[in-house]
Formats: structure tokens, C-alpha cells, sequence
């Protein structure tokens, strides 16, 4: 049986008594919160990341009492914003959804943002919560606090409906296996996403009658959509019978099919491969068909270009494909429904599975294939030439401070070949050395900040021996809410890597000022405004105090060396580390 050491807040502990006396003597069913439970791990969920409140004592009874191996495990989450993180850092290692579950509207509002990063990366995450009582009296579940009137809402669902694929409130006790089961397969089914279900304690409390006290149906994801074969073929021949073909993405799947797929066509076809404003990398670094992350120059130069899965290909108001370029748009959306505007040209639209597609394109490619070899030895050319521009620029950045391109070039060499590192406004892909697809996690362009450092720990808990890095701005590391994630870190036993690079603004806005009014008034003032983050927190303090092992690097050429230090530390003591570093303010980073 599990232990509720975990959950002795003393509100939520003084309901579990309550309930458990008035389950002892009334009720000897299934209630609603225990079909719930059983439905979410017959569904793949392996985990429920939790920060509990009033609403939970019906959900805390049912771990308590089902056998654990029935159930998913409950992990305690002292920040709802870590909560859904962890689940979306969770799923990009392994591919398999993960729930979060927090209380009722005020904790709701508090993980909205990280629903909002799910749904713009296609994060499958279950979200719970619980929603206040909906009755007064009379029934199991019903108010018993003020607090309890404070928190209803006309319509709780409202608040994540307009970036969820699914948003229900359980009403009787009988659904609790059916929406476990129901919303675990819309999240999984492409294009993926956050659901949401709200849980009354009334419907989690209640027994479920004799009448319906059966396991529901299973119900199997969505299988892979595979492309119009007619519209293959139309790609097939603009693509074999390009000048300039190119190819864009932002992301891979989590098992790395859609990398490889693409890999084989750029090396088969000698099509070069960009990745603007990369989410998950796709690309071996040094891969010769691999022009880096400036989408700019190749697009001017293409006069056929292929866009996988990627949301956002170029920015129209700086760059965009000439007006004789053919635009090939694949994915399982390539229309991206979930953006109100979105206006990139699209000659060709196909949808489909990017692994499955991106096969089957090759596959009719191949009887077309023509004498691509100085295109070959063109693209090679100017992929050394980038990456000899990227050695020499982090070289030049090894002072006191160092340069962003200084610190991703050597978390680069301190990483083996399963490290995966987790940027938030952190490293410069452009500086990176990864022998793979998935190696590198930026942060999703929706912007919620503190993503990195939870989404990192749920990484960890996917894969205690695998080196998992969380590389932050200052900024961003105070929106992680830092605290709650290093106490994660320790309770877990989570050996994470933290790295926040503290200039001591928020540069990201002062970029966007000097951009925006080159030449105006903020520029040239002496200080700007709503950008400092000084005086700046001793930042180390933070994570000592969950016994994390600390250090402050300022000039560059320290970094290699206390890298070695804080990934030994890591790899002996199976315990978490952060470095704190002194970095340049740059107008490029």
C-alpha cells in the first residue's frame, strides 16, 4: 500500500480523515477518483504530477487504497508551472504522455502557461484538476469550507479551452475510466496536444453503480496518416527537377524517425537542410548537407522548397521565397489550425506522418533522380564554411564575460552522445557539436518562460544515467520558479544539470527596443527602462539550499573545467549541480 507522507498538507490531511470515516461505514464500491486512477494507467500513464489542495482528498484515498502498480504514481510538484514541464519534458525523451493534475481554478491558472507551450509544441499532456463542489449539501463531496464558494466559476473550462483539443467535467462516477481512456487518446492522436478534464469532488466521491462497474472499452490512438499519392508525386517532380532544392524543419518525433528520414533524403538527393528556429533538433551538427539555423540566405537562393512540420519556416516581414519558388508544406497539420494567422505561401499542402511522408517522397524521387553531384560538393563547401565561422566566433567569446557562442561551445564538448540539453533563451544551436536528432530542446514560440529547468527535471526522471542539462537565462531561471524545482530535484533524486546565464537583464526585450527604435529615445538613454534584473540574487544560494553542488564561473576559460567538475559530481553522486555564469550582453543573443 502507498505511504501519504507526500501529501500531509494539514487542510488537505484533516478531509482525508473525514472521507476515509465516511467511506469506512457507507460506501465498499469503486468510487469515481479509483476508476479515474485505473483508467489513467490502462492507458499508458505512467506518472501524475501533482500539487494538491482541498479538492484531492478523494484522489489521495485512491492511491491509497488501490494496489500502486495499478495506478500511476503520484509525484508531488510544489509549483503548478513545473507540473505540466515535467510532463512535456517527459514526453519529448520517450514519447509517452504523462498526466498533471492541480486544484481547482487557482491552480489551473498557474500551469495555463505550460498548457500553452504543450499545445504550440504538440505536447500530449492529461491535464486534471479538481473543480469545486457543486453542491451545498446533501450529497457525498459537497461544500465544507469558504474557500469552497470562493473558487467556483461559471465555466472553469474556459480557461485552457481555446489551446486544448479536448475540455470536459467528469459528472458521474462511472466516466472516470471512459475520459481517463478518451482524453489519453485525443492527446496521442496526431496532431497532438493538452486535453483537460475538471474532477467535482462529488462524481470522484461517489460509488460506481453495480450496473456500470465495468472497465470501458479500450480505445486505440489514431494510426499514422500516410500522404496523398498524387500529391507525392507532384512533389516528387518539382523536387527532382530543382536547381535549389532546400529543405526546412524545426523538430523531430520523439523516437527520431522523422530525423532520419529527412537525413537519407538530404544525403541521397543532396538537398540541403535548415532549421530556423528549431525546436527539437533534427540535424547531426556537422552533417554536410546541413546549412545551420539562418534560414535566410537559402531560401533567397531555392526555387523549391520543402517545409516539414514546421510552424513557423521564416519570418515574412524580414525574408520570404521569392515569387517563382514552389512551397511544399507536409506534416500531420500542415496548416497549423491552431494559429489564427499564419499566412506563409503553400503551393502544395500534404498531409501526413513527416517520417512516413518524408519515405515515401524519397521513394518516388528515386526513379527521377538526376546528377546531383555539384550540388553535393557545393552544399559541403558551405557547410565547412559555417562551421569554421562558428568555431572562430566562440573562440573570440573566452573573456571575462564570456559570450553566449563561448558557453554553448563548450556544454557542446562537455555533452556525450546521450546528453540532452533543455535552452531556454539559453545556448546557440550554431555553437553545438550533436552527433543527433533530439539533443537539443529549445523552448516552444509560445514563450511561456520557465519552461527549461522542469522540463529538464522530467527528462531525468525518464532516464536517471542520461546527462540532462537545463540551460536558462537569469530570467528565465526566476520564472521557473526555482525553489520548487531544485526541492524537485532533491526530493526525486534528480541529477540535472543547471546552467543559468545571468547578464542581468532581460536582454530578449532590450534586443526587440533597439530593433524596433534604433535610433530612439530608450537607446540612447543611459538606462533603459523595465529591462535590469539588478541587483541579481545570488543565484548558486537558490540551489545550495537543496544541497545542489554550486559554482560561479566569470571568465571563459574556467567554464571547460567546472563543467568537468559539476558533470563529475553528477555522475558520482547521482545529485543534482548548477553553474551560475557571468555572460556578455550581446545584440545577437
Amino acid at each position: 500500500m502507498r505511504t501519504i507522507e507526500g501529501f500531509a498538507m494539514n487542510a488537505v490531511w484533516e478531509e482525508i480523515v473525514d472521507v476515509k470515516n465516511e467511506t469506512s461505514t457507507s460506501q465498499s464500491g469503486m468510487t469515481g477518483a479509483e476508476s479515474l486512477l485505473l483508467g489513467l494507467k490502462r492507458s499508458g500513464i505512467d506518472y501524475i504530477f501533482a500539487n494538491a489542495g482541498t479538492d484531492f482528498p478523494p484522489i489521495i484515498e485512491a492511491f491509497v487504497s488501490l494496489s500502486e502498480d495499478a495506478v500511476p504514481e503520484p509525484i508531488t510538484v510544489p509549483h503548478e508551472t513545473a507540473s505540466v514541464a515535467m510532463a512535456h519534458g517527459y514526453y519529448l525523451v520517450t514519447g509517452k504522455p504523462q498526466a498533471t493534475m492541480v486544484h481547482v481554478n487557482v491552480g489551473l491558472a498557474n500551469s495555463v502557461m505550460g498548457v500553452i507551450n504543450a499545445a504550440s509544441d504538440n505536447i500530449p499532456v492529461v491535464v486534471l484538476s479538481g473543480r469545486t463542489p457543486i453542491t451545498e449539501s446533501g450529497r457525498r463531496g459537497a461544500r465544507v469550507t469558504p474557500i469552497q464558494y470562493g473558487q467556483e466559476m461559471y465555466d472553469q473550462s474556459s480557461m485552457v479551452s481555446d489551446v486544448t483539443k479536448f475540455h470536459y467535467e467528469m459528472r458521474y462516477p462511472e466516466q472516470g475510466d471512459l475520459l481517463a481512456g478518451r482524453a489519453t487518446t485525443l492527446a496521442m492522436s496526431e496532431p497532438g496536444g493538452p486535453v483537460y478534464v475538471s474532477l467535482p469532488r462529488e462524481p470522484l466521491m461517489e460509488t460506481v453503480p453495480a450496473s456500470a462497474a465495468r472497465p470501458a472499452s479500450p480505445q486505440a490512438v489514431s494510426s499514422r496518416a500516410y500522404p496523398d499519392p498524387e500529391a507525392i508525386r507532384i512533389a516528387a517532380d518539382w523536387l527532382s527537377g530543382a536547381r535549389a532544392p532546400l529543405v526546412i524543419c524545426q523538430r523531430s518525433n520523439p523516437d527520431g524517425s522523422a530525423a532520419r528520414e529527412i537525413l537519407q533524403l538530404a544525403e541521397e538527393f543532396a538537398i540541403p537542410v535548415v532549421e530556423p528556429f528549431t525546436v527539437r533538433n533534427v540535424m547531426p551538427s556537422t552533417h554536410p548537407m546541413f546549412l545551420g539555423y539562418d534560414v535566410k540566405a537559402p531560401l533567397a537562393e531555392a526555387d523549391v522548397v520543402l517545409v516539414v512540420d514546421s510552424a513557423i519556416p521564416w519570418m515574412e516581414s524580414l525574408h520570404h521565397p521569392g515569387e517563382g519558388t514552389r512551397v511544399i508544406h507536409l506534416g500531420p497539420d500542415p496548416q497549423f489550425q491552431r494559429m489564427p494567422i499564419r499566412g506563409f505561401r503553400s503551393d502544395l499542402s500534404i498531409i501526413g506522418d513527416p517520417a512516413a511522408s518524408v519515405a515515401v517522397l524519397a521513394e518516388a524521387m528515386r526513379p527521377l533522380l538526376g546528377d546531383v553531384a555539384e550540388r553535393r560538393n557545393l552544399i559541403a563547401g558551405r557547410s565547412r564554411q559555417r562551421l569554421e565561422r562558428a568555431a572562430s566566433l566562440a573562440a573570440a567569446g573566452c573573456e571575462d564575460p564570456m559570450t553566449a557562442e563561448w558557453m554553448s561551445h563548450c556544454l557542446s564538448e562537455a555533452m556525450d552522445e546521450r546528453a540532452v540539453v533543455f535552452s531556454e533563451l539559453g545556448i546557440v544551436p550554431d555553437m553545438m557539436k550533436v552527433t543527433g536528432a533530439n539533443r537539443i530542446f529549445n523552448n516552444p514560440h509560445s514563450g511561456g518562460l520557465g519552461w527549461g529547468l522542469p522540463a529538464a527535471l522530467g527528462a531525468q526522471l525518464a532516464d536517471r544515467d542520461r546527462l540532462c542539462i537545463a540551460c536558462v537565462g537569469d530570467g528565465s531561471y526566476m520564472f521557473s520558479n526555482p525553489v520548487a524545482c531544485h526541492q524537485i530535484a532533491e526530493a526525486l533524486q534528480l541529477p540535472v544539470l543547471t546552467i543559468v546565464k545571468n547578464n542581468g537583464i532581460w536582454n530578449a526585450v532590450r534586443r526587440s527596443v533597439v530593433r524596433s527604435y534604433p535610433e530612439g529615445a530608450a537607446v540612447k538613454a543611459n538606462r533603459m527602462p523595465l529591462v535590469s534584473l539588478e541587483p541579481a540574487p545570488d543565484y548558486t544560494n537558490i540551489a545550495a539550499a537543496s544541497r545542489a553542488y554550486t559554482e560561479r564561473v566569470e571568465h571563459g576559460q574556467d567554464l571547460p573545467a567546472a563543467l568537468e567538475r559539476a558533470i563529475d559530481v553528477i555522475r558520482r553522486e547521482k545529485r543534482q549541480a548548477m553553474l551560475e555564469l557571468k555572460i556578455a550582453v550581446s545584440d545577437d543573443r
